[in-house]
């Protein structure tokens, strides 16, 4: 997570961080402002979280999209 605050602090742009382990930490540390959630039609549980256990992160919805032939949603969040 001091890596990417020292990464979000120096950037003129916007800082994207994926990855179960990579998130979860930013998430944990409060560096997280917004998420873009894909969510697919089939759930397979196991592998790592992508939302660390214990912590509460309360999200307003900005946008949404649902693809009907796919059954692919697309949620925009920011943090509350």
């Amino acid at each position: 997570p001091l890596a990417v605050r020292r990464l979000k602090k120096g950037a003129d742009r916007d800082v994207s961080v994926s990855g179960p382990t990579l998130a979860a930490r930013a998430i944990a540390a409060g560096l997280v402002v917004e998420a873009h959630l894909f969510m697919t039609s089939s759930v397979v549980g196991g592998g790592k979280r992508f939302f660390p256990y214990g912590v509460r992160l309360d999200l307003e919805l900005v946008e949404h999209r649902s693809f009907p032939d796919s059954g692919l949603l697309y949620a925009y969040y920011r943090t509350a």
